[in-house]
């Protein structure tokens, strides 16, 4: 399903709390007086002083080594053409987001309000001293190729337009791929390519360097095909201009391998797919709409391999799979330059990565039981956490070989290390949890529907494929504040349990209820009477099958909401008590906090089960967890009843699961400071990655931990996740946000998809 975004929502998203979508966050300490004189006045003299008699020292002492500029100046703004330097800054920030959470590069944007090459050039220049490299970014050809190949020759720091070559990085890997999926060598392959502007004639140079030869390419640009006898082609387009007598576009598709499409959608036809050699490649890359729709082009012939940039289909040929990454190898070696050797070794790694065993995380991610190498899988998913750790040294290990590294690695274990640990591990949990709900949607009701977060929460999960939302409460009402507020959920269906219409099920649901009730004081008068209300009507619509998931609780207590899901639905077979889980997402990756909103003191045989419950939950998300049972005692140190009965339930648990990672009673932060709790604790099943998931003594101190966790550290909190439920029933916080609904939304979806 092709994502939609309406304009509100947009404008909504760039505007809202701080403008914009990057900040400056210090990295040192700035509380007292003396560390804002070391900061700056008189301190900040000694790092100046160093740098001045080694200017290399600016790497040691300043941002410099991570941060990267993405210049532009808006004359070839993807999709939207020429649109001026200071509408482009939001794909600058946008760029420089990427950057940031894919490979933890800080960015500045830069904007320059110019057309002149030499001036841009001149600009980029004198800002050197600041930045480790330069990202160009949506310049218009033929300048790019310029201001990129003076640049590149005039500093002494790497140098990419990634409109160039990001495309053709990414296109290459998947291009290899295909050519041994269908036994083809790439020396012989007849290439058609559509577009002769930067991304093209970049992805012609790549595949060039891969052993394509350049009377094997007929490339069009928008007077025809390069040929030899035009007198208008420049010294970038002439190298490829081939002396063939071809005249038309249908001419060049016969007999040809391998079709590059970097032009306009819809301008490729089915009879010329058909007219392709036994096996053909088919990368239809314009975006958002290829020269043939994937569909289209598998009907006229189901032999091809396909890509797309659409992540809606197979083989996306995707940016984002090599431009952090290849900074982020670069800087760490102090590369000079990112030249073809390292562009090269890009393209060779996401090719390698595509051949080896998927995590399971990613198979998750789009609802695969086992994605395996082959006509549909022809490169990485984005969500793949192994991409850092594989593309970034292969571009490093290309410089220091091609000697283009100041600073050569010596120690590669020690290098992937520190890279697992810039992202955190897993980081990813919650596009994978949103990839993964977008892959089989759901039927989802949500009981507060008369409210407007919910009603765009609604939206949202419905315009990005997630669910299929179903409202309860007054139609009128909701139907006014969808006017009132522009929104538009179209066919979205209200369901008012109040109304006439809805006796007949009333009633059905009133005698299942009853059925259900009746020997634990309700009568069938009551069963009917509770019906009218949402909780129990959407809760009811779960246990029959009219829906698969509910959401609840924004305007109401906890204990209202659970109740009628209790009642209705039941916990899961062998269960005495459900429990409540937040995922906190963390630099260092998730952290699962259990129980937190459901048993106020619970026994230490009460904890084992919340632990078992919250571990099996953990593992959905493909993590092993790694469990702390927290409390103010360290295996001993303090009596009293929290810490014996932690310790008791850890007893339990070490019993039953000899092979559980759990560990305690333990104080929370040495779940956290491994250092400190070998030195101390060498024995802990927790030595050496500390926790990932804590179980609290009572309710106080798991919903203390968590609040104070969200509020004050900023970070984005998934839950509460209600474990022990037979059937996908999320309660929400009061006043939970827009993003945290749409969050729980796609969990709930994630769990029905499990339990069918």
């Amino acid at each position: 399903m092709q994502q939609k975004i309406r304009r509100e929502d947009a404008l909504d998203y760039h505007a809202k709390g701080r403008p914009g979508k990057l900040e400056v966050i210090p990295t040192k300490e700035y509380n007292t007086q003396r560390d804002l004189s070391l900061a700056y006045s008189p301190g900040v003299a000694e790092p100046c002083l160093a740098i001045e008699a080694n200017a290399d020292d600016a790497y040691k002492y300043t941002a410099k080594g991570n941060l990267v500029a993405v210049i532009s100046n808006g004359t070839a703004v993807l999709g939207l053409g020429d649109i001026g330097a200071v509408a482009s800054k939001p794909v600058m920030e946008g760029k420089g987001l990427l950057f940031k959470i894919y490979a933890d590069i800080d960015v500045f944007d830069i904007e320059l309000d110019t057309r002149d090459p030499d001036e841009f050039i001149r600009t980029v220049k004198i800002l050197e001293p600041t930045f480790g490299g330069v990202n160009l970014e949506d310049i218009k050809a033929p300048e790019c190729f310029e201001i990129e190949e003076r640049l590149r020759q005039e500093l002494n720091i790497p140098v990419m337009h990634d409109d160039q070559h990001g495309t053709a990085i990414v296109s290459g890997a998947a291009l290899l791929n295909a050519l041994e999926l269908v036994n083809k060598k790439i020396e012989t392959a007849q290439f058609v390519i559509l577009g002769a502007g930067a991304a093209a004639i970049s992805c012609a140079r790549q595949y060039v360097a891969l052993g394509a030869r350049t009377e094997h390419i007929v490339m069009f640009d928008v007077n025809g095909p390069l040929r030899t006898d035009r007198t208008d082609l420049n010294d970038i387009t002439r190298p490829f201009a081939t002396s063939r007598d071809i005249k038309s576009v249908a001419e060049a598709f016969v007999g040809a391998d391998v079709f590059v499409g970097l032009s306009k959608g819809n301008i490729v036809s089915q009879d010329m797919i058909r007219t392709m050699a036994a096996d053909a490649i088919v990368f239809a890359m314009a975006n958002p709409t290829p020269e043939i729709s994937y569909d289209d082009a598998m009907a006229a012939r189901p032999d091809i391999i396909m890509a797309t940039g659409r992540s809606d289909y197979p083989n996306q040929v995707n940016n984002v799979l090599g431009f952090p990454y290849i900074f982020r190898g670069a800087l760490d070696v102090r590369a000079t330059e990112i030249n073809e050797a390292m562009k090269l070794a890009a393209t060779y790694a996401l090719a390698d990565l595509a051949k080896k065993p998927v995590p399971d995380i990613v198979n998750l991610a789009y609802g695969q039981d086992n994605m395996v190498f082959g006509r549909t899988y022809i490169l990485p998913k984005p969500v793949d956490p192994r991409l850092l750790a594989t593309v970034a040294p292969a571009v490093a290990r290309a410089a220091i070989e091609s000697g283009m590294a100041r600073s050569p690695i010596t120690d590669w274990d020690a290098y992937e290390a520190q890279l697992a640990r810039r992202l955190g591990h897993d980081n990813q949990i919650s596009r994978v949890i949103l990839t993964t709900a977008k892959t089989n949607p759901k039927r989802v009701v949500f009981a507060d529907a008369e409210n407007l977060k919910v009603l765009k929460a609604a939206q949202q999960v419905r315009d990005d494929g997630i669910a299929y939302p179903i409202l309860l409460g007054e139609v009128a009402k909701i139907q006014k504040i969808i006017f009132d507020n522009n929104l538009d959920l179209g066919q979205i269906p209200i369901i008012d349990p109040r109304s006439p219409e809805q006796a007949e099920l009333i009633q059905r649901f009133a005698d299942i209820y009853f059925d259900k009730r009746k020997r634990k004081g309700v009568n069938a008068t009551e069963a009917r009477k509770l019906m009218y209300y949402r909780n129990y009507f959407g809760a009811m619509m779960v246990e029959t099958g009219e829906a698969d998931a509910l959401i609840s609780g924004l305007t109401r207590s906890y204990p209202d909401t659970i109740r009628p899901a209790l009642q209705v639905i039941g916990k899961e077979p062998g269960v005495k008590k459900v429990a409540g889980m937040y995922i906190l997402l963390t630099k260092r990756g998730p952290l699962f906090f259990s129980d937190t909103t459901v048993n106020f003191n619970p026994t230490a045989e009460e904890i084992v089960e919340i632990t078992e419950l919250t571990a099996r939950t953990v593992e959905r998300f493909n993590i092993k967890p790694r469990i702390g049972l927290v409390t103010y005692s360290n295996f001993g140190s303090a009596k009293g009843e929290d810490a014996e009965k932690m310790n008791r339930a850890v007893e339990i648990l070490q019993q039953r699961h000899p092979d559980m990672i759990v560990d305690g009673e333990i104080q929370a932060h040495l779940a956290f400071n491994t250092e400190l709790l070998e030195q101390n604790h060498p024995f802990s099943k927790l030595v050496g990655e500390g926790a990932n998931t804590l179980i609290f003594p009572n309710l106080s101190a798991a919903n203390i931990a968590y609040n104070l966790m969200s509020e004050t550290a900023g970070f984005d909190a998934i839950g509460p996740i209600l474990l022990g439920i037979r059937k996908p029933v999320y309660v929400l916080q009061l006043g939970s946000s827009e993003r945290e609904i749409v969050n729980m939304v796609a969990i709930a979806v994630v769990e029905a998809q499990g339990k069918e």
